[in-house]
């Protein structure tokens, strides 16, 4: 019986019997067929997190509703060893409401002398990496400074989740499944260590595409088997998204947000207006003739330059922009949906758009967990514990970069 703690697949681990605990027999250490015990206080707790936007990926890939496909790959990670398979929906909720708050407190405190908008969004690691790297001021002060889901989900991992199991953060190896390689760039930085012991909050970072060439490559059995929940609920939790057409939709949500606490006004659907291209829309509230909020989504580095340039120049129109390294959204991480040639399978995206539209969307504000997460985990929605797990602050292009690192 494999180690149930134990990385090295060839490790055995031998257990009592019920006459063997009333003998009061030693057992011996679990070992290696090379003789070698295994050293049990090197075995890990391996906990995996998937993104959102590589569930419709697989389905897609496989030809499976999205639940269905989250149920393979669980049961595929876990014929691997994997103990436990959590959805990173949660962490962007986190996310998302932390950036809803920062949006109103930014808006009501800007001015001409210094200015606190546009707000830009932080979620994803490439845009980021890039702000950082190369831009730095005036772009930076801008960033939004919520936590991207990944970097929130590996707090609740290492944290949350690691206190409920009695464990400490380093004994939890803990690996991201996600549509893009800028997220393998995301888990090096320093920042994303926890507060809880200095543990790295992410440790590894698969694509959705390695995951699947190591599923058609496996010639393991696989049973499907449910996603697991930080919480240990029994009951499996329909899979949901946030309303984004191809993200986790920050535009969107917290415009409805904004709208409602700053003006009193309730948005149902938001309208967006393409405008140089399909990857750059805005979105506007408008009331009696004026413009009371003007936001945008930038996705792709050619859009990103266009907002860059503007905003150095002083000319920028916008209170909030969703942006986005990749042209199309996460759906089309470089990380999946790929040809062999390394171009974009067209026709697999557009079965994923049309599976990730049909996934039922959830509010971040309606999730009762969330809600309890913030009293018990985090001491209240606005305690300095809300801080510490869930904000960041941002470097400068004079940064030390890390030694594996990229140079921009």
């Amino acid at each position: 019986m494999k180690c149930e703690h134990c990385t090295r697949k060839e490790c055995s681990k031998k257990t009592k019997t019920d006459d063997q605990e009333n003998a009061s027999v030693d057992v011996p250490s679990p070992a290696h067929e090379n003789g070698e015990k295994c050293d049990t206080s090197k075995h890990k707790v391996l906990a995996v997190s998937v993104c959102p936007q590589s569930l419709p990926y697989f389905a897609a890939k496989f030809s499976l509703s999205v639940t269905d496909a989250s149920r393979r790959l669980c049961g595929f990670l876990k014929s691997l060893g994997v103990h436990y398979v959590f959805n990173t929906t949660i962490a962007a909720d986190f996310s998302i409401l932390e950036s809803q708050k920062e949006f109103v407190r930014r808006f009501r405190q800007h001015n001409e002398e210094e200015p606190t908008l546009p707000m830009l969004t932080s979620a994803c690691p490439g845009w980021v990496r890039y702000a950082e790297r190369v831009l730095g001021h005036p772009v930076t002060p801008h960033l939004c400074t919520a936590k991207s889901p990944q970097q929130i989900m590996g707090s609740l991992v290492k944290d949350y989740f690691a206190r409920r199991q009695n464990l400490s953060p380093d004994k939890i190896f803990h690996v991201i499944v996600a549509p893009c390689y800028d997220k393998k760039l995301e888990a090096l930085q320093e920042d994303v260590l926890t507060a809880s012991r200095g543990s790295r909050g992410t440790d590894c970072v698969l694509t959705s595409g390695e995951i699947t060439q190591m599923m058609e490559q496996s010639d393991l059995s696989v049973r499907d088997a449910a996603l697991d929940t930080l919480f240990g609920d029994m009951k499996e939790e329909e899979i949901r998204r946030h309303d984004g057409a191809s993200s986790d939709g920050y535009l969107a949500h917290i415009f409805r947000h904004a709208a409602k606490e700053l003006f009193n006004e309730d948005v149902g659907e938001v309208t967006y207006r393409a405008l140089r291209n399909k990857d750059f829309q805005e979105v506007t509230l408008e009331k009696s003739g004026e413009v009371l909020l003007r936001f945008a989504a930038a996705y792709g580095f050619r859009n990103i330059q266009n907002v860059v340039l503007k905003l150095k120049k002083g000319k920028f129109p916008y209170h909030f922009v969703e942006v986005l390294a990749c042209a199309g959204g996460c759906l089309n991480g470089r990380g999946q949906a790929q040809t062999e040639d390394g171009c974009v399978d067209k026709a697999l995206l557009q079965k994923m758009k049309g599976i990730y539209t049909d996934i039922p969307v959830r509010l971040p504000e309606t999730s009762s967990h969330v809600q309890e997460l913030y009293q018990e985990w985090l001491d209240g929605t606005d305690s300095p514990r809300v801080q510490e797990a869930l904000h960041t602050a941002y470097q400068g292009p004079g940064h030390p970069a890390n030694s594996r690192d990229i140079k921009w």
